[in-house]
């Protein structure tokens, strides 16, 4: 069995399905993924300590947004739950609480219903019992072992995320506090600069305007560190309402 990578990726609201180049771009990068036999989801949405894991069980989707049309709503994901996963995070997270009611959240669901539409792929997701850095960090340190049992480690969250300053359409310029922090995001990553995005709300440029809360930037601190030392590389690029959607895999 290969070792699986680690994936940061910005997962989009759940309007995300009718971004064609958005969808497009998601599903290339699953296809040249090694074949998961369970994905691991660590979503911006759900918070919560001790670290918990959701349901090992097909249950409903946890439908965490307001405002949105009906049909967004009527999204199924029925991928299977993953038992024996759970039963191995609890030999790697001391202390594991389970939530064993809680289905997916959109920062799950949304981007795999477009990378593994059959919903054929095992998925647990777990909580992020902090949004300190080096904390986050220090357990995806402990979930890297996953990778050689053929679990896709996943962050999932959005590189830069203040709601309050989006752009007006999908396809509008990126204002200069995102690209500048995404700029500095991908070099940071890219060149192994784990010191700096670790301190990113002193290091980064308009840090505090990218992320006024920063659970968006937090699962990245996960993916880095179940991710070790190997190839870093920037997949998807690009804004979406003027937000970086920039997504990486760590092998």
């Amino acid at each position: 069995m290969s070792r699986m990578p680690v994936l940061y990726l910005s997962h989009g609201a759940p309007p995300l399905a009718d971004d064609a180049e958005w969808t497009a771009e998601l599903a290339r990068w699953s296809a040249e993924l090694p074949r998961p036999e369970a994905v691991l989801m660590v979503s911006a949405h759900w918070e919560e300590a001790p670290v918990s894991i959701g349901a090992t069980r097909t249950v409903p989707l946890v439908y965490d947004f307001w405002g949105f049309d009906r049909r967004y709503y009527e999204i199924r994901y029925e991928a299977p739950g993953a038992p024996e996963l759970a039963a191995d995070l609890r030999g790697l997270v001391p202390g594991l609480h389970q939530d064993a009611e809680r289905g997916l959240d959109h920062g799950a669901y949304v981007p795999l219903v477009e990378m593994y539409p059959d919903a054929d792929v095992p998925v647990l997701q777990m909580s992020m019992p902090t949004l300190d850095p080096a904390r986050l960090y220090e357990l995806g340190r402990r979930l890297a072992p996953l990778r050689d049992q053929g679990v896709l480690v996943v962050g999932s969250g959005f590189t830069t995320h203040n709601l309050r300053e989006m752009r007006p359409g999908p396809d509008a310029p990126p204002p200069a506090w995102s690209a500048e922090f995404d700029d500095w995001t991908d070099r940071a990553v890219r060149s192994r600069d784990t010191d700096a995005l670790l301190d990113f709300r002193a290091k980064a440029p308009a840090a505090r305007i990218a992320h006024p809360r920063t659970e968006h930037f937090a699962p990245l601190f996960v993916a880095l560190g179940a991710a070790g030392e190997g190839e870093r590389r920037s997949v998807i690029d690009g804004y979406w309402y003027g937000l970086s959607k920039r997504s990486f895999q760590f092998s």
